[in-house]
């Protein structure tokens, strides 16, 4: 009979939405004909990076027919926060219109355009557009308002450089390359590939680098991430022939990036090297000769590269406690396979010091682009004592003559005297 009794006294238990209906529910729904999908800079078909102060920027705002009918008349009113304009001028609203009716089920978009203030801040930004749509065979006019986020991304500007735009043929050559972003938006997973156009000649007339020419190392690169205002560099061995000097090397790099939309993008830039001669200069047979009862410091140079040095200098100078007076020799170009010798006459600062000398010697020359190198070699001398002349065998050549002509002088007189004493 308990048992019976308790559900006469016990009402049901339901589970119930309070006052405010499905506006206060997690699982919120607004039934309509149009939803909106996304809201961005950029056109239908190309999101874009802008930075403040930019105008008649494009915006715009996708939505979706999810309605069962078709709808036509499609006009939209956007809403931004202050710092945002339309293009067609102060206290303009900014509208905008679609050209064709949207089918049941399908996307269209508004673009509208606008005018940014350069004080604005790259960030988020809260926004409201109104739409207003007619349904295919229905008289009336519906409105829909919907909103949404968008963000202000800044713009990147990638540029790439050589930090030493000169190569040098006939050896391996160190390059450092610059990757620089510019701008005031991010740039993520940068990768970046040195592109031979070697295949490309083919589907062309001629060939805008010549890279193909030369031998890379390195030609792929993993960068990471570059923040706006900052730079990341690469490094690679790029060996040069003899046929490349005093020519342009063009280097094509294709870079692949994510923009600050999250988009993939993928751009081409070159970096350019001017490639000058080699001069590989060798000082020997450094040593001490006399010439015309002078002794000079004699030697050679031989230019072992494929481009002549200019305004050529030799300086020698002590090392040490050497006394030997600094002294420099122009000898003019220097030629490639062809020893070019040298003489510098010696001169002392005081009394001379014979024996071994430690020196200097110094190069001094141009290249082609006119830039001052210097080549020094270390080097000991022997400076020898000229030989003795013996002084007494000079002081009898003149006193020997004196003797005679005093000997004559005396015989001379005496016999005068005895002529004398004989006549009286």
């Amino acid at each position: 009979m308990i048992l019976f009794f308790i559900p006469s006294i016990i009402d049901n238990s339901f589970a119930q939405i309070k006052s405010g209906g499905f506006g206060q529910s997690p699982f919120e729904r607004d039934f309509g004909d149009v939803k909106l999908l996304d809201a961005y800079f950029g056109t239908i078909d190309k999101k874009i990076e802008i930075d403040p102060g930019d105008e008649n920027v494009p915006f715009t705002v996708v939505f979706a027919n999810v309605g069962t009918q078709d709808i036509t008349g499609i006009k939209g009113q956007l809403s931004l926060p202050i710092g945002f304009s339309s293009a067609d001028g102060p206290g303009s609203l900014v509208i905008a219109d679609s050209d064709s009716n949207s089918l049941a089920g399908d996307n269209f978009h508004l673009t509208f355009y606008v005018n940014i203030d350069k004080n604005i801040r790259i960030q988020q930004y809260p926004g409201t557009v109104k739409v207003d749509y007619s349904r295919l065979r229905e008289s009336g006019v519906r409105t829909a308002f919907s909103d949404f986020n968008f963000k202000i991304t800044g713009d990147s500007i990638i540029n790439v450089k050589a930090l030493d735009p000169f190569l040098t043929s006939l050896k391996s050559n160190n390059v450092v390359i610059e990757i620089s972003n510019d701008g005031t938006a991010p740039i993520s997973s940068v990768d970046i590939v040195a592109t031979n156009t070697q295949t490309e000649l083919a589907s062309t007339s001629s060939s805008t680098t010549n890279v193909e020419n030369v031998v890379i190392l390195e030609s792929n690169w993993d960068v990471g991430n570059i923040a706006p205002k900052s730079s990341r560099y690469l490094t690679a061995t790029v060996y040069v022939p003899e046929t490349l000097k005093e020519d342009t090397l063009r280097i094509p790099l294709s870079i692949r990036y994510y923009n600050a939309h999250g988009d993939l993008q993928i751009i081409s830039k070159i970096v350019d090297f001017y490639i000058r001669g080699l001069i590989d200069l060798t000082i020997y047979d450094i040593e001490v000769i006399e010439l015309s009862g002078t002794q000079m410091v004699v030697g050679e140079i031989i230019n072992e590269g494929n481009e002549d040095a200019l305004f050529g200098f030799v300086t020698l100078e002590p090392l040490g406690d050497s006394n030997i007076k600094n002294q420099t020799q122009f000898i003019d170009e220097i030629e490639t396979d062809s020893p070019v010798p040298f003489n510098i006459p010696l001169e002392f600062d005081g009394e001379p010091r014979y024996g071994e000398h430690d020196i200097r010697l110094t190069v001094r020359y141009k290249d082609s682009l006119r830039d001052e190198i210097f080549l020094t070699h270390d080097a000991t001398i022997f400076v020898a004592e000229p030989p003795k002349t013996e002084s007494g065998n000079d002081l009898q050549l003149i006193i020997i003559p004196i003797v005679i002509a005093v000997a004559i002088g005396i015989y001379m007189i005496r016999r005068r005297k005895k002529s004398k004493i004989q006549a009286s």
